[in-house]
């Protein structure tokens, strides 16, 4: 049996731990309901914005003359940007995605596409090069202050790759926030950009563009890929504080639970230890008396 002062000493080990984790989840626990907010008030505008884009994409087809989003061309080149954390201690928030992406990258490399990876978050990073597979690019510091102003660095870094550099498709790989217990690992794609649904005789009457159809693209489009980009942000941000929440919250349950079977390993070991001095007592009272 262990030694009763390493027992005691574990169990204060084990308290103090317990504080760290109580500490992070009631942290975690203030931070999500505010990225709850924040993403509460974007979904609507994000939704909103995609039908509009989706109605304006499916009237002008995939009319590359118009704009360059637009066009749908064989994926040879495809460019995976993935969104996990720059901390750990979430449970599997990081590993998910991380693991969604490789899975993808590894289908696209074996059917002979050229692929590249960009980099939102740390975990992500250590991740790939963990495993030797190179990062594109990596977006540093997005999660200090995040605002849509940052959001629109990585979305102007898709669009020019698309519209100059060669890319044929983009997809967003991150955690879509459904509750603090539960977050979805979504793989989506940006670009080209495709009509959510097929109008209908009666729903394809266009709009009267002023100044031009070409001059309302130009701004709308790209506004779509940063809104969606932002939107991913903040649900990625909301996932990990729910997954840190709960994460924290089993550690501090595992943490109690681990305490009380110390205590009984404890005075178990100090029954022994009394148990063993009387046995020692009575010993050598006996040995006297002979």
């Amino acid at each position: 049996m262990a030694n009763l002062k390493a027992i005691r000493k574990r169990i204060a080990t084990v308290k103090n731990t317990r504080k760290i984790t109580r500490a992070m989840k009631l942290v975690a626990a203030a931070r999500l309901r505010k990225a709850q907010e924040n993403i509460t008030r974007m979904r609507p505008y994000a939704l909103q914005t995609m039908d509009m884009i989706a109605s304006l994409a499916a009237r002008a087809g995939d009319d590359e003359d118009l704009h360059p989003l637009l066009a749908r061309r064989e994926p040879n080149r495809v460019l995976y940007v993935v969104l996990t954390s720059d901390r750990g201690l979430a449970g599997a928030f990081n590993s998910g995605v991380s693991k969604a992406a490789h899975r993808s990258f590894l289908e696209q490399q074996g059917a002979g596409k050229n692929v590249e990876l960009a980099m939102v978050g740390r975990k992500g990073a250590d991740y790939f090069r963990r495993r030797s597979i190179k990062i594109s690019h990596t977006f540093s510091n997005m999660y200090e202050g995040l605002s849509y102003q940052k959001a629109n660095q990585i979305g102007d870094f898709i669009v020019n790759e698309y519209t100059t550099q060669g890319l044929d498709a983009a997809y967003l790989v991150y955690n879509e926030f459904k509750s603090a217990i539960s977050q979805k690992v979504v793989v989506e794609q940006i670009l080209p950009i495709v009509p959510a649904k097929t109008l209908t005789d009666n729903q394809a009457v266009d709009y009267i563009y002023e100044p031009d159809q070409r001059t309302i693209l130009n701004t709308i489009l790209p506004l779509y890929v940063n809104v969606e980009v932002y939107r991913a942000l903040l649900e990625s941000v909301a996932s990990e504080y729910g997954a840190r929440m709960t994460a924290m919250d089993n550690a501090t349950n595992n943490a109690a639970d681990m305490i009380k079977r110390l205590t009984l390993q404890a005075n178990r070991a100090r029954q022994a230890a009394i148990t063993t001095e009387l046995m020692e007592i009575i010993g050598g009272a006996e040995a006297l008396k002979g």
